[in-house]
């Protein structure tokens, strides 16, 4: 089974490599390109950044906790860290 992956603007290079797996949004259409074009690229945009959001508020949750946006401590403890504040975070938001 292929793992396929949603991925913003930012990687296009991994989608050439991997075209097949790797999925970012589609191209700006020419400036000359008819309105149907352009207004069928932001369908797909708003489309394929959808199921993304959930998946960029946890990232951003757990960025969020000053412990780990710079981690100054010993490496060994970061799994342990990071295990501890992704189940915080889970809770919290299971409960809200």
């Amino acid at each position: 089974m292929a793992v396929k992956i949603l991925l913003d603007d930012g990687y296009l290079g991994l989608r050439r490599d991997h075209p097949t797996q790797a999925i970012t949004p589609p191209m700006k259409p020419n400036k000359i390109a008819a309105p149907e074009v352009h207004h069928a690229r932001e369908q797909a945009r708003h489309e394929h950044s959808s199921p993304r959001i959930p998946v960029e508020h946890a990232l951003a949750d757990h960025k969020r906790w000053k412990g780990l946006s710079r981690w100054m401590h010993r490496r060994e403890a970061l799994p342990a860290t990071y295990l501890a504040v992704a189940g915080l975070v889970s809770d919290r938001t299971a409960t809200t």
